[in-house]
């Protein structure tokens, strides 16, 4: 492709054509991501041809010492900062983002607790060894057996989001003699820059309460037996840059902190997580301790404005703790490349995954980056759209990059910042099976989970189980 049709090509604005087609972003690959000298690239020590050999493609790799380190750091980050305002930190990984056993364990071994939102990350928290008193449990609709068997377990925390929930909840305390903290999920009516169905703050949505019927659902906590109310939850959306958004979350929070503690103690203050991570050269998310910093430092202020002491302070960071640390490798099937309109072109890279291992895109419309990771390529860069292999148009993987023009069948191909959202988002679309999890530590690789085969997705039809019976 000449220069000048590279100037007819629909790129988005955002994205420039690189100076070096081998070239990963920074900021958007693993720390430990490297293309070697004969070009091929590395994570965490390990090439990406010996990946795709012993554990096959699709595959999602997780390098667990950078989980462990954006763990601590982030521990270490709102820790002091809220020691600044003589107040005490306690952050939850956000379980939804990726949850497995050995993930759990990574996280809870670096001082992290753990947030989950359904019984069964509750069920594989537990399982995992997680301490039931360092759990925090979320969800609009948690079931009277899911309720149960978190007041059973011991669980520290339940976030209550409805009415009906708080007396739900309180018949299971009441059944089980037990005492249980909660805390209220509120509506800030803040609404995070992003997609709308990323942002969970304005009132018209189904999380949580607004702040006046939060006034009501803390009263009737207080009322009811076995039921201590220890604080307010909020959470403005995800993929946020900045600390504007969660200023002026605090500002209405700690009003309603500071009226509620008219009726009593409310010692926990929870503002949620959200933090943004690059998903391409374009994304500039803020380093965490400006983060950290920037949060607690209004909620101080807020709390200084109406002479109140700053509340310990809880935080539920996930995509930012494992997003950048993942790595989904393809191997490239087919290209194609099609004319459009005005004279440009757009090739179209197909690989061996797709939606059904990153539902991201078509659910959002989110952007990722690529780059072929088996070699170098001194071809020149075209602009590229690459897609999965399911029958659906809507199947892509990546909207826009550019990749080499010379990009062929049998190339391997990532796509990077996949450690959150997509294996939790994952389906058997197309009878597809999932791919296994494989974890990097000292430059050593090995399965966490599974992969599945089509023989798995074939024992759960129960009309082939009852045709081999009936022919036994």
């Amino acid at each position: 492709m000449s220069a000048s049709s590279h100037l007819r090509t629909p790129a988005p604005a955002w994205l420039d054509e690189p100076a070096d087609v081998n070239g990963l972003v920074e900021k958007v690959w693993p720390v430990a991501a490297e293309r070697g000298a004969g070009g091929e690239v590395s994570f965490g020590g390990v090439a990406a041809a010996e990946l795709a050999t012993r554990f096959g493609t699709p595959l999602w790799v997780l390098d667990e010492d950078e989980v462990r380190a954006t763990a601590r750091r982030t521990l270490d980050a709102f820790r002091a900062a809220a020691a600044l305002q003589s107040a005490q930190a306690r952050v939850y990984y956000a379980g939804k983002a990726f949850l497995s056993a050995e993930v759990v364990r990574w996280v809870t071994d670096e001082g992290l607790a753990v947030d989950v939102c359904t019984g069964g990350e509750l069920a594989l928290a537990l399982a995992a060894g997680a301490d039931p008193a360092r759990l925090g449990f979320h969800g609009n609709n948690k079931s009277v057996a899911e309720l149960e068997r978190a007041v059973e377990a011991g669980v520290g925390s339940i976030v209550v989001d409805s009415a009906i929930e708080i007396e739900r909840l309180a018949a299971i305390v009441q059944r089980h003699g037990a005492t249980q903290a909660v805390l209220v999920r509120v509506n800030s009516g803040v609404h995070a820059e992003t997609h709308d169905f990323l942002a969970t703050a304005h009132e018209d949505q189904k999380f949580g309460f607004t702040l006046t019927d939060a006034v009501t659902a803390a009263a009737r906590i207080r009322e009811l037996s076995g039921l201590e109310l220890v604080g307010i939850h909020s959470h403005i959306g995800s993929q946020i840059f900045g600390s504007a958004g969660f200023r002026e979350a605090a500002a209405r929070i700690v009003e309603l902190h500071a009226t509620l503690l008219e009726g009593g103690p409310l010692p926990v203050l929870n503002l949620g997580g959200g933090f943004g991570i690059a998903y391409t050269s374009a994304d500039d998310p803020t380093p965490i301790e400006e983060l950290a910093t920037g949060i607690v430092e209004a909620v101080a202020q807020e709390c200084a404005v109406r002479g109140i002491p700053v509340p310990n302070l809880a935080f539920e960071p996930g995509r930012a703790i494992v997003g950048r640390a993942g790595v989904t490798l393809y191997e490239v099937g087919t290209t194609k490349r099609v004319d459009l309109e005005g004279g440009a072109t757009r090739l179209y890279v197909s690989v061996d995954g797709g939606m059904s291992d990153n539902a991201r895109p078509s659910l959002y419309g989110a952007a990722f980056s690529a780059r072929i990771v088996s070699r170098a390529s001194t071809a020149e860069p075209v602009l590229a759209r690459v897609v999965g292999k399911h029958c659906e148009s809507g199947d892509i993987v990546v909207d826009a990059e550019y990749l080499p023009a010379d990009v062929t069948p049998g190339d391997l191909l990532a796509v990077p910042a996949t450690g959150a959202y997509c294996f939790s988002l994952a389906s058997n679309y197309n009878y597809v099976p999932r791919p296994p999890v494989v974890a990097l530590r000292g430059g050593e690789a090995r399965v966490i989970v599974r992969g599945e085969t089509v023989d798995d997705l074939l024992a759960r039809d129960a009309g082939l189980t009852a045709a081999r019976e009936g022919n036994a």
